[in-house]
């Protein structure tokens, strides 16, 4: 019987989104979708491109917190494969090989992202991050999405579009969404995909702990669901290991379940 912990699935389920990617850069944002790159590529995906997260591709598996300049205890066999200045990181992205990990204040059906402002835009209840550069990163590669907290995130109609979702792109003049792709959406219920004829968000399986009715009481939008959901996998024994001894040892991945 696994010990696993939802934060642990939840990792899990989130490094899944890089199965088959191969060799590209893996670019995750934020602490959990940095774990879940690392995951991936210590364990089933060998071949991803990673970073300490501040200017180096590296070879190896660096702890949460670590970069090259201030590597931490588990750093054995860490090697640098390469400078990764901004030029580098665009090259990579305006060619569609790269898959970026972002997170969602609002995220619809479509997978219409927001975490630019709550509200009218030009006069906000509350100001976010803004778009950043979510509009770049959505429409020139694959993108998946942490969400810790469905609930609050899941909406018919987000109040901004930071990173457009496949309506959007599908009225765009033919060939501006060749490399758009939403890959995954995890969230502390389930992971969902858009593997559906009208590309509308799908519920691809349900955490253990979590239930059918809980899924559907936090989400307000009409979500595909098949008529069997597997089970999210859990994690494997070495999965454990690397994540609670090498890629996160100080347990900062638990900080998004609190």
């Amino acid at each position: 019987m696994s010990d696993a912990t939802i934060d642990e699935i939840c990792l899990v389920a989130l490094a899944e989104a890089f199965r088959g990617d191969g060799e590209l850069l893996c670019h995750p944002m934020g602490p959990f979708p940095v774990a879940a790159g690392r995951l991936a590529r210590a364990s089933f995906e060998p071949d991803l491109m990673v970073t300490d997260t501040i200017a180096y591709a590296v070879v190896g598996t660096l702890p949460l917190g670590a970069t090259v300049t201030r590597p931490g205890a588990a750093d054995e066999g860490i090697v640098v494969e390469g400078y990764l200045p901004f030029r580098t990181v665009f090259d990579q992205a305006w060619s569609g090989h790269r898959h970026v990990v972002m997170g969602a204040s609002q995220i619809d059906r479509h997978g219409n992202q927001n975490f630019a402002a709550i509200g009218d835009y030009r006069k906000p209840k509350a100001q976010l991050l803004g778009l950043r550069g979510a509009p770049g990163n959505v429409i020139n590669h694959t993108t998946s999405y942490w969400i810790p907290n469905q609930a609050r995130a899941f909406v018919e109609s987000v109040d901004v579009v930071s990173g457009p979702g496949y309506d959007r792109v599908a009225a765009l003049p033919e060939g501006s969404g060749r490399f758009h792709e939403i890959r995954r959406v995890v969230t502390e219920l389930a992971a969902y995909d858009f593997e559906t004829p009208d590309r509308t968000m799908r519920l691809r399986s349900i955490h253990p702990g979590a239930s059918l009715d809980d899924v559907l009481a936090a989400t307000p939008f009409e979500l595909t669901v098949p008529d069997q959901v597997p089970a999210s996998r859990l994690p494997t024994a070495e999965e454990l290991h690397l994540i609670r001894n090498i890629i996160d040892p100080n347990n900062i991945r638990k900080h998004e379940f609190r």
